[in-house]
């Protein structure tokens, strides 16, 4: 089947490829570089305690390369499912190891263009681990009885989404790798999808791994670029609204310092409290402060009010490799001629008093869990 003519088809159906029904809870899948207890992490967590409640019901998290390489997020998604009790309930499926065009000579020319930025490279800052010798294990040690799924995470993909027609939302919150090797495949699974909901992107602000590229999307624009312009209803979580949602010391000891300590919260702690050079954190700095990214993904999907703000607007990406603007989104008003972009929501304001006290509450809940 040609991807023009199923394109073609989705645009027609695209006012229709809403869930069928409102009975349930939603269906998710995640695709994440994942870690351990950094954003991805976290939003792991939030994710198996809202399926304990039966608000969402996650199909399977399918890990791509981003933040590390595929191998130690695989492992890192493992450990994360087994320490909540859903590692036999919530399946870890491993994707695509590197980006479709984007390698590391280009990365380097970027850089050497003036890319700026903050010079975050995610898995690009260390050596490909070549086998289960060379990863780094949570600091409460690997899985020991959760295994990665035989299946890859480009077929768990399609046949997902074949399988709950316009029922499946892809919670998109790494590079999107894995969902553009999954339409390039299979174009009969686009108009099948309910929706996608992305960190990532900086449409009307300044990049951060480069001065104008936000990391998901830089780390492989050829994917990013391919999956905006599906017909497809999107919802873009970017810089945008991710930099004036701020952990701050007060919300941080909520959770590290929670009156019932978890494995959780002590992890949470371990990894968060300390910043990066191990003396600039939570724990030992009350002005510290810190992003947060991915999780606000999961709070829209419960919920699109907790976005206060948002533009109605065509999104693109840019993908040359070598340029330093490589990576960058693009939000239009009207379409420039001849390409055929999504008009989609993109989200510039959140309500931060309500997303915290989300956050704090599925992060300090009871673990492991029981899910429906």
């Amino acid at each position: 089947m040609k991807l023009g003519w199923v394109l073609a088809l989705c645009a027609a159906l695209l006012a229709g490829c809403g869930n069928d029904s409102d009975d349930g809870p939603m269906k998710v899948i995640i695709d994440s570089d994942y870690n351990t207890m950094s954003d991805d992490g976290q939003l792991g967590v939030m994710a198996a305690q809202l399926q304990a409640q039966g608000r969402i019901q996650v199909l399977g998290i399918s890990v791509v390369s981003g933040n590390q390489w595929l191998r130690q997020g695989v492992a890192d998604a493992l450990k994360s499912m087994e320490r909540m009790g859903a590692g036999a309930r919530i399946p870890v499926y491993a994707g695509e190891n590197m980006p479709l065009n984007h390698d590391y000579a280009a990365v380097q020319a970027e850089q050497a263009a003036g890319a700026g930025g903050d010079g975050y490279l995610g898995a690009w800052s260390s050596p490909q681990p070549q086998s289960d010798a060379d990863l780094v294990a949570p600091p409460d040690g690997f899985a020991t009885s959760t295994q990665v799924q035989a299946k890859s995470a480009v077929d768990f993909i399609v046949d997902t989404v074949k399988a709950n027609p316009r029922e499946v939302t892809i919670l998109a919150i790494g590079p999107l790798t894995n969902i553009a090797k999954a339409v390039q495949r299979n174009p009969e699974i686009v108009p099948l999808i309910k929706q996608i909901i992305y960190m990532g992107g900086a449409v009307h602000v300044a990049g951060n791994t480069t001065r104008t590229a936000e990391f998901n999307w830089w780390f492989d624009p050829d994917a990013a670029q391919q999956v905006v312009r599906l017909p497809i209803k999107q919802v873009v979580v970017p810089l945008d609204v991710t930099d004036t949602v701020l952990l701050t010391k007060p919300i941080y000891d909520r959770i590290a310092h929670a009156a019932q300590p978890t494995a959780i919260t002590r992890l949470f702690q371990q990894l968060n409290g300390y910043g990066f050079s191990g003396n600039n954190g939570f724990e030992n700095n009350p002005e510290y402060t810190q992003n947060i990214w991915d999780t606000l993904v999961l709070a829209y999907l419960l919920d699109p009010g907790y976005a206060t703000q948002t533009r109605e607007e065509y999104v693109d990406v840019i993908a040359r490799n070598g340029d330093p603007e490589n990576g960058r989104s693009v939000g239009y008003d009207t379409p420039p001629a001849g390409v055929a972009l999504q008009k989609m929501t993109v989200v510039t304001r959140f309500d931060n008093a309500r997303f915290f006290e989300l956050y704090v509450d599925l992060l300090t809940r009871p673990v492991p869990v029981t899910l429906k």
